[in-house]
């Protein structure tokens, strides 16, 4: 039951008993008028790029697809791209060239989007230079501070002449190993205003974990804090400074962001200066300057989980992220310069990048440094959602879970009544949620779950300020993004899963992985399985209504008796049941005996004071086969403390599945809580 404690009123309740064929949500008719994508049609309509039998987003959506080089150059000038302009006003020569081949971008004949172009992505997020607020920083204590667009130009601009006092310039890489704060942002646009490439990680990686990563990419400057605040506590961070700067060579000097308010001592680091003391003694900056670069010059380096083995560092282009971007806040999330958007990420995760590039709609950015759920104040988010008035509110499928297991009602907490999008990624969102979050957190708001990843640092599929939601459904394909979902044979499947592929470039494809001179890396990633089609690892289904639904990772999915199953499917049902927190499925093949019929392993996280006794393991196993299939019941069920989870909050899967059949865990930095596997042991017949 969810506990009242205010006495502010929500909205009237939506009834979320319905059959799922009905929306769980439906726009109101102005605010389809006003959206932004639909304004988006009606312009391109007038001019006659568009057709005029395109009305709604998903006839949008298959033109986009059948004339890309139309639709990506209407979305350059409706993003109003600043770059330079050739004597006759043009900004670039082509808009693809090479399209009719997805590969690589450095393949022979391989795709390469806005040849010509010349810009710079900083340049593009700092185009607004007033006193509006750009970021407003909070932490589990509350609000920290608030820049405002013309200070966070002015801090650029005063990083940048530090940079160029180091030598960076265009190609060199930027680090950060940061908490989610300012300093972060202000680094990455000073590093990409000289055409520096910037690359971030959160300051719970471990040593092993930050040099598996900037080992590779040998970073020139690295900007670190002195301690890092979770859970109510501060965890200390100079020591594991000292041991990664002197593992990074490459380094010419770090810069060090006091959070404690006393200055870190220093003195035994190589090449370690304050970050106010650094910016201080820069000669007084005007307007931050600007290297335009080609479209597909390097902007980011990310980093794949590394569960596997060493993570893979994924480059991506300044001008695909920037268009990809525009595209998703503008078109997909109706973002404007009067919003107010926060997200809950780490600087290890791509969706920190995505939140970032909220700067160039002009709109207000909200970071958040802590646990999402502090144990001395679990409504933290929704009362920070209240006080910034946020309008745009993004998290992850397990938060909502756990807000919910938590016994809390958001929407009786604080007022959300500004809140008009909830956009949630990380995992598929179930069913239940949907009801949730109706129910108890926003019934006015659009519930918007998207779904892409580092490898794109975007999306495949994303919400609709002009369409429906449908109850555990992502509501619609990208724009631009030619998303089907494929058997093994490469047929397309309708009404049951398969692969979720791409068979067309798109911009925000990866310029290449580091270190991978021939490209063989990056083929091997994406284009193995189907040649020439880019096979993204997640197991989809297509909906009656052209949206999606995600079942899990491919890589993940279960075989029992040569049937394919999402573990989505398994966890939607486990986790609506009170006793449960969370769980993690996978299948064990009889320490890895060929031939073998793999079974089906459920492990579970209790709720406190509960216990896994033959009673819940009944209803667990009854609530699966009424709701799934007699194939999708456990074999073994077992209880353990925690579940394992990459630093981005992904549970992993195969980390599981390879310590249940005996075989090591590759770069098991890679997990934010490595200790949880120790509990995991393979089950023995019953």
């Amino acid at each position: 039951m969810c506990r009242i404690r205010s006495h502010w009123k929500p909205r009237p309740i939506v009834t979320t008993e319905m059959p799922i064929e009905m929306p769980i949500w439906t726009p109101a008719p102005e605010a389809v008028r006003d959206a932004a994508l639909t304004h988006f049609m009606a312009k391109w309509r007038s001019r006659g790029v568009v057709p005029a039998d395109v009305t709604d987003s998903h006839a949008l959506w298959r033109w986009s697809v059948r004339e890309p080089e139309a639709f990506w150059a209407a979305l350059w000038e409706d993003a109003d791209v600043i770059a330079d302009l050739a004597p006759d006003g043009r900004a670039y020569d082509r808009v693809l060239v090479g399209g009719e081949r997805m590969a690589p971008p450095d393949a022979a004949l391989g795709p390469t989007w806005f040849p010509g172009a010349r810009l710079n992505f900083a340049e593009q997020l700092l185009r607004r230079r007033d006193a509006h607020p750009a970021l407003v920083c909070w932490t589990e204590r509350g609000h920290e501070r608030t820049l405002s667009y013309a200070e966070l130009a002015h801090d650029v601009a005063r990083c940048a002449e530090a940079l160029r006092a180091l030598g960076v310039v265009a190609g060199d890489r930027v680090a950060g190993w940061l908490p989610n704060i300012p300093e972060a942002v202000i680094g990455m646009l000073a590093a990409a205003s000289l055409g520096a490439i910037w690359s971030s990680c959160s300051p719970d990686f471990g040593t092993e974990g930050v040099i598996d990563r900037f080992g590779q990419i040998e970073p020139v400057v690295l900007l670190v804090a002195d301690c890092y605040e979770y859970n109510g506590k501060r965890i200390d961070l100079k020591e594991r400074v000292r041991e990664v700067v002197g593992r990074l060579p490459s380094l010419r000097a770090t810069w060090v962001i006091s959070r404690t308010g006393e200055p870190a001592t220093l003195h035994d680091i190589h090449g370690a200066l304050h970050w106010h003391d650094t910016l201080a003694s820069v000669p007084a900056a005007g307007a931050p300057t600007f290297e335009r670069l080609p479209f597909d010059h390097p902007l980011y380096i990310l980093y794949s989980s590394g569960t596997t083995g060493l993570p893979k560092c994924i480059v991506h282009g300044a001008g695909g992220t920037l268009l990809q971007h525009a595209k998703e806040h503008r078109l997909h999330t109706d973002l404007q310069a009067h919003d107010v958007i926060f997200y809950f990420t780490t600087c290890g995760w791509m969706m920190w990048n995505w939140l970032v590039s909220a700067l160039g709609v002009g709109a207000t950015v909200v970071l958040y440094d802590g646990a999402p759920m502090p144990s001395h104040d679990q409504t933290v988010l929704w009362r920070m959602a209240a006080q910034e008035r946020i309008t745009v509110f993004g998290t992850s499928a397990k938060y909502l879970s756990a807000v919910e297991k938590a016994g809390l009602c958001p929407a009786q907490e604080a007022d959300l009544s500004a809140l008009r999008c909830i956009l949630s990624t990380g995992s598929p969102l179930a069913e239940p949620s949907y009801d949730f979050v109706y129910r108890d957190v926003a019934p006015h708001a659009q519930l918007a779950s998207i779904s892409g990843g580092t490898d794109i640092v975007s999306c495949f599929a994303l919400g609709d300020p002009t369409s429906p939601v449908y109850r555990g459904a992502l509501q619609m394909r990208g724009l631009g993004m030619a998303v089907d979902v494929w058997d093994d044979q490469g047929a397309p499947v309708r009404g049951d899963a398969g692969e979720l592929v791409c068979t067309a470039p798109f911009p925000s494809m990866p310029v290449a992985f580091w270190n991978d001179p021939d490209g063989s890396r990056y083929h091997a990633a994406y284009f193995e399985h189907f040649p020439g089609v880019w096979r993204h690892g997640d197991w989809a289904e297509l909906t009656a209504h052209d949206g999606l639904v995600i079942h899990g990772r491919s890589d993940a999915t279960l075989n029992p008796g040569g049937i394919r199953i999402g573990t989505a499917e398994i966890y939607r049902q486990v986790e609506t049941l009170d006793e449960i927190v969370e769980s993690v499925v996978t299948e064990y093949a009889g320490a890895g005996q060929a031939g073998t019929d793999a079974q089906i392993v459920l492990f579970v996280r209790l709720a406190a004071g509960q216990e896994l006794d033959t009673a819940l393991e009944a209803r667990i196993r009854a609530r699966i086969r009424a709701a799934t299939s007699p194939h999708h019941v456990p074999r073994f069920i077992r209880s353990v403390p925690d579940i394992p989870r990459t630093r981005s909050g992904k549970i992993s899967e195969l980390a599981v599945r390879e310590v249940l059949h005996g075989r090591p865990v590759r770069n098991i930095e890679a997990l934010a809580n490595p200790e949880s596997l120790s509990a995991f042991v393979a089950p023995r017949a019953e």
